[in-house]
């Protein structure tokens, strides 16, 4: 089964709202054994987005999903577009106008809104394609699964929380369900490397599929936030391969191999930190470390606070690094990035801390300390013992890269430390 996704929206198109649906309907639909062909993006015009639907048809997907254009507005002509691609008559759903009404009824009142305003939208919302199921509406706009011939239309709102629901939702339908019959029960596997160029993990590849049957396999390798993911995907007949393969990648990656599960970084920290309290004294990546680590709920038992220290009189006035250390060695060194850890330390009352301190750029660098070097440490101090790892990187990319490849770093300097595992070999410049 083939799927194709329209996004809609001029702001997506225009590049003012960044596309977060297609990324999360498409682990959806691979999750369910459909494979994926096509990601449309097109404005909020109507001929457009018929054309984009024409494709879909001309290209013989199965299943076509498209986010946005549900909404009160006169842009918002998603569903009549869709109808009329289908060549169903929009028709009031009255069942679904008295639940819209409900809904607005309570924004209404709080808001003392105009009546006959919300009584024009709300009916617009409520006009359906005949024949189509209308999902119950997340928000205001109900999403609709759609009949075309063999085909079928997912149509789903704009804003992520509805869309998840509303997809939820239209999974349930005796339409979806009855096209579901046709897929196949996909297994996929990711792993994740951290340390190691993408150019390493091709060469595996080219000498495992000496050995392995690779034809029944669909691999991918994706570099984010200085990680490299692999993703094996297998259909029943071919998943011995796939775990032959994910055996040979551990052998021969095994000191840069982190996760074979899918886990994160974040995850794998998280769990590791049971019990115990981190803190955080971070310069140049200016509280993002902070913020990764308090990303996931529950954070809050194990991290017990951080302090963005960007000038030499903050990194001793609020973390005690002592001046004539930061005056010997710069504010940039391994010595200050130790002595930010321990200023976190004692300031948090915490078990582990990271210091973390560096030039993001695109200025500041010298031929001794060049933009992108970053300096690491992590320690602990459990009773009367303590450990710390301390690297120093010279991290590629821009600032905005620097500085979210320096968090990733802070992390798996952590999760070693954690695991009592040693300082890694990345190498004198982190390849990411």
């Amino acid at each position: 089964m083939r799927a194709g996704i329209v996004v809609t929206g001029t702001e997506v198109l225009a590049g003012r709202v960044r596309d977060t649906n297609s990324p999360w309907l498409s682990e959806r639909l691979m999750a369910l054994g459909i494979e994926l062909s096509y990601v449309l993006t097109c404005g909020d015009r109507p001929s457009d987005l018929m054309k984009a639907l024409e494709f879909m048809r001309d290209e013989k997907v199965d299943l076509i999903v498209t986010s946005g254009g549900l909404g009160p507005t006169a842009d918002d002509l998603t569903a009549e577009v869709v109808g009329e691609f289908a060549g169903r008559e929009l028709v009031l759903d009255e069942a679904l106008e008295q639940r819209i009404a409900q809904i607005l009824e309570r924004f209404s009142r709080r808001w003392k809104l105009d009546q006959e305003a919300l009584r024009v939208a709300n009916r617009k919302q409520a006009m359906v394609p005949e024949g189509a199921v209308a999902l119950d509406p997340v928000g205001t706009a109900p999403g609709l699964v759609v009949p075309v011939g063999d085909q079928i239309v997912v149509v789903l709102p704009g804003p992520p929380r509805e869309l998840h629901e509303s997809w939820e939702r239209a999974l349930e339908t005796e339409l979806f369900q009855q096209a579901l019959g046709g897929t196949t029960d996909y297994r996929q596997r990711m792993l994740r490397l951290f340390g190691i160029p993408e150019s390493e993990i091709a060469e595996t590849l080219r000498v495992v599929e000496q050995e392995v049957d690779f034809s029944g396999l669909e691999i991918t390798t994706c570099l984010r936030r200085g990680e490299l993911e692999v993703v094996i995907r297998s259909d029943p007949e071919s998943d011995a391969a796939a775990l032959s393969l994910v055996d040979r990648i551990s052998e021969r990656h095994s000191n840069t191999l982190f996760s074979t599960d899918g886990s994160t970084i974040d995850e794998q920290v998280a769990a590791l930190l049971k019990d115990r309290r981190v803190g955080v004294g971070e310069s140049c990546s200016a509280g993002l470390l902070s913020a990764r680590l308090t990303e996931r709920p529950g954070s809050s038992d194990y991290f017990a606070g951080g302090v963005v220290a960007y000038s030499n009189e903050a990194k001793t006035e609020l973390l005690g690094v002592p001046a004539e250390l930061i005056e010997r060695h710069g504010a940039v060194s391994e010595q200050v990035a130790v002595a930010l850890a321990r200023g976190a330390i004692e300031r948090f009352d915490a078990d582990v801390a990271i210091g973390l301190t560096g030039i993001a750029g695109p200025d500041g660098g010298s031929e001794e300390k060049p933009v992108g070097r970053v300096c690491f440490c992590v320690l602990s101090i459990e009773g009367s013992e303590e450990r710390e790892l301390v690297r120093a990187l010279d991290l590629p990319g821009s600032r905005p890269d620097v500085r979210d490849r320096s968090t990733t770093v802070a992390l798996h300097l952590l999760r070693r430390l954690l695991l009592g595992e040693g300082v890694p070999d990345w190498g004198t410049r982190a390849r990411a």
